[in-house]
């Protein structure tokens, strides 16, 4: 024998291996044929249990038995696969329109699995009938089984447009399939309409088919994703839970879940929502209960009491199995290729298939009628001369020689010559031949409207929209599911997923932030902050977890944080350092920081940096976008060396205000706010003051007419003036000196402004850093040229850097910016 040797290349031998798989998989398991909507397992199922008469007019059957058939004679796979496939075509939240009826356990929507195979009963559902109507009469072609032992149908006569009805699902090499299910009464007007009208658009069929119809009900929102996906196949839409708010006892509320989104998991989404209330992602939720009974789905969701049920809902819509998306991708087999279907495409070629399979059964019908009517007209020749007949058949030897005898003798066919020798005594009547007679002109009649189906297309199209008109006076049910033409934009607001508890902020110069309960800082004595000897706080506030904090910092960046998400350690803990999340230059300081209740504030920053710039920005533009979380603001722009030295928020409510910019040489201007134009985040600003080469703005600060100035220098000196002392006028000039010029010269390292009635404390940081305290009410005004009174020495406790204002915090109240 002759051995033969192939060389091939191991990536051409893959290649054509896979293909092959590939092909198969695609054709013979995972894509559903675009003409009946199955898959070939489940086309095996309905057929074998049609061929065994498991049908909906008869008894129920162990579904192992059924198992067996198919696999025994058609599907020669696992029976897991075959009862799965079963089990989902008797599943009413799956399917539309169920084509198996099941006794037992076949699953649930909380994603139990069926009961096993011996334990469950089954049979074709009456809609299923339909799939295998006519299918006696040659309507579809035939093909061997796996052993060529029978025969199996390539495709069922599918009365009804299945692909649609019960939409499909698959994944295959390549390709995949996600088809949802539409109303049957729906698809059918449309296929009528589209009968009549052959040229009819997308949005047409649009009228009679407006979207999905999901056995589960629910809400579409999304008319044009719809209408993307009827026309090439592909589209997103949104599909929400049916909800309503209902009142309880007491005030309180609790929303009711009476639809879900197809083929969510309803105790997964029961999990998820009790986990978001353990682990506090959303306030106001007490429980949420399964409470499905035989009436109906229902999942109750009670609230605490002055709960807020709109905003608690559209949080849930957001972050669970509430609201998904579904994405169409409408992939079957078409003409043995896989092909994405839009809605007219299907429907075309649903009807093509069906005008086909019409043909095909009345072809037979006529075949079957012509040759009774060749019977019928041999019978009837046969009772006209009687006689002979019975004298032939008489004198024959037996059947055969008797069918020879009336062949020769009389001219009957082989077919009638037989019929007549099958002919029962009690058959030879006069009544007999009328009715033969009357058979004869029937099947001339039938035999004259085959004809007149299979040469007409408008009789072939009549009798086409009979059928279907029949199938939806039978068949057809309500919509279930609702569709709404936009989607819904869902805002979540913050009272929904945060807790509104007081709390202590404190930041820190150094870049630690966190907030305190007022439990925790009540219990503790304020200097015991948890911060290192060289830090210091910046801002000691009290507010609410639902405020926002903005930290400011020498490189004019800004940090954001809302408060809720800052560090929550006790007083007495350091908190979390800003470089944990976002990384600071290694000279970077932190310069201000803000609370603000809401991000909707009316008012405008104002950022001044070293070199004298200034500008107004919109609060709006400040308040930044997603990435906050990682990423700092640049707030503006900065020259050279300069870096930002306040950024000050100025309240439109408040009048008269101006502003005090001094620069470290001792040179003062005031000028109103409005001198200060709005810009840009990424602008550098106006001249604020003018400058000399060697001078700095030490700060800036608001002021009212009545407030006055407290200062401190290098040397340890601290001085206070009123504010009234600066005339005002135009920014962008040098100022008066407020200083008197001495030979070691007094710089001025920082100044605040204050109201005229503030009876409080004022603090000085130095560099070593030592903190000293300064009575407001223990300094007299000074004069424009003074330089006030020494209250550090520099040698022993270092050059002053800071002037702030002692924290006395109030916890009974919280008082925002």
């Amino acid at each position: 024998m002759e051995t033969r040797i192939e060389e091939r290349t191991l990536e051409d031998l893959m290649g054509d291996r896979f293909g092959r798989y590939s092909k198969s998989i695609i054709q013979e398991r995972a894509l559903p044929d675009i003409r009946d909507g199955l898959k070939p397992v489940q086309r095996r199922i309905l057929f074998a249990m049609n061929k065994d008469g498991n049908t909906f007019d008869k008894g129920f059957r162990k579904s192992a038995k059924s198992v067996g058939n198919v696999m025994g004679n058609f599907h020669p796979h696992g029976d897991s696969s075959i009862y799965e496939a079963l089990v989902r075509l008797s599943q009413d939240w799956k399917l539309r329109e169920p084509l198996i009826e099941m006794h037992g356990n076949n699953g649930s929507m909380d994603g139990d699995p069926a009961a096993a195979m011996r334990y469950t009963e089954a049979r074709l559902s009456k809609i299923s009938n339909l799939m295998l109507q006519d299918i006696d009469k040659e309507t579809v072609p035939m093909t061997l089984n796996f052993d060529d032992t029978e025969k199996e149908p390539v495709v069922l006569p599918a009365r009804l447009p299945n692909l649609f009805v019960n939409g499909a699902t698959g994944i295959s090499a390549g390709y995949a399939t996600e088809i949802p299910p539409h109303n049957l009464g729906e698809l059918i007007e449309a296929l009528i309409y589209l009968l009549a009208h052959p040229a009819a658009t997308t949005t047409d069929l649009m009228e009679f088919v407006p979207g999905p119809d999901f056995p589960t009900g629910g809400i579409v929102q999304g008319r044009d994703g719809i209408k993307k996906a009827y026309e090439n196949g592909r589209g997103r839409i949104v599909v929400r839970a049916k909800t309503a708010i209902e009142e309880l006892r007491g005030g309180r509320q609790q929303i009711v879940v009476t639809e879900i989104p197809y083929e969510v998991n309803k105790a997964q989404l029961v999990k998820r929502i009790n986990d978001l209330r353990l682990n506090k992602k959303v306030e106001g939720i007490a429980d949420a209960r399964d409470e499905t009974d035989r009436s109906g789905l229902r999942i109750a969701i009670e609230l605490k009491k002055n709960a807020n049920a709109d905003g608690i809902l559209n949080y849930l819509l957001k972050n669970t199995d509430l609201q998904i998306n579904y994405n169409f991708n409408m992939v079957a087999i078409d003409n043995h290729r896989p092909v994405r279907v839009g809605l007219k495409h299907y429907l075309g070629a649903y009807l093509a298939y069906q005008k086909e399979v019409i043909t095909r059964r009345t072809t037979f019908k006529q075949k079957k009628a012509q040759e009774r009517l060749h019977i019928v007209e041999g019978l009837i020749k046969a009772l006209s001369i009687l006689d002979q007949v019975i004298h032939t058949i008489r004198g024959s030897h037996n059947r055969a020689d008797a069918q020879t005898n009336l062949v020769a003798t009389y001219g009957f066919t082989t077919a009638q010559a037989s019929a007549i020798v099958a002919l029962q005594l009690y058959r030879l009547t006069n009544t007999d031949v009328t009715a033969l007679e009357k058979e004869a002109t029937q099947l001339q009649a039938a035999l004259d409207q085959y004809q007149l189906i299979l040469t007409e297309p408008k009789e072939l199209n009549k009798v086409l929209r009979q059928e279907l008109r029949a199938v939806k006076k039978e068949f057809a049910t309500p919509r279930q599911t609702q569709i709404e033409a936009e989607v819904e934009k869902l805002t979540v607001d913050t009272k929904v997923t945060v807790a509104d508890e007081d709390v202590i902020v404190m930041v820190s110069a150094a870049g630690y932030i966190k907030r305190t309960s007022i439990r925790s800082f009540n219990a503790s004595p304020l200097a015991e902050n948890g911060l290192k000897e060289d830090d210091y706080p910046l801002l000691i506030k009290p507010t609410t977890t639902l405020a926002h904090l903005f930290v400011f910092t020498s490189y004019g960046h800004l940090i954001y944080r809302p408060v809720h998400e800052l560090f929550d350690a006790k007083w007495k803990e350091t908190g979390e350092h800003l470089s944990q999340t976002i990384g600071l230059g290694s000279d970077e300081t932190i310069v201000t920081a803000h609370l603000f209740n809401d991000l909707k504030q009316p008012g405008n920053f104002i950022f001044a940096t070293s070199d004298g710039q200034i500008k107004q920005v919109n609060f709006a533009e400040v308040v930044p976008g997603a990435r906050y979380k990682n990423h700092a603001s640049q707030i503006m722009k900065l020259r050279g060396s300069a870096t930002l030295v306040n950024a000050l928020y100025t309240d439109p409510t408040r009048a008269e205000q101006s502003l005090v910019a001094i620069s470290q040489t001792g040179y003062a201007l005031r000028f109103a706010v409005d001198e200060v134009p709005s810009q840009g985040l990424r602008t550098a600003g106006v001249r604020a003051i003018n400058l000399k080469e060697d001078d700095q703005l030490a700060n800036v600060a608001l002021a009212a007419p009545t407030d006055r100035i407290a200062l401190v220098t290098q040397r340890g000196s601290y001085k206070a003036m009123a504010v009234s002392e600066l005339e005002l006028g135009t920014r962008a000039r040098r100022g008066n000196l407020i200083l008197h010029r001495l030979k070691n010269a007094h710089l001025v390292r920082d100044f605040l402004t204050y109201p005229a009635d503030f009876t409080g404390t004022l603090e000085i940081v130095t560099d070593r850093p030592v903190r000293q305290d300064v009575q407001v009410a223990d300094h007299h005004l000074g004069s424009a040229k003074s330089n006030g009174s020494f209250v550090i020495d520099d040698e022993s406790q270092g050059q002053p850097v800071r002037l702030l204002v002692k924290p006395v915090v109030a916890t009974n109240e919280a008082s925002l910016v």
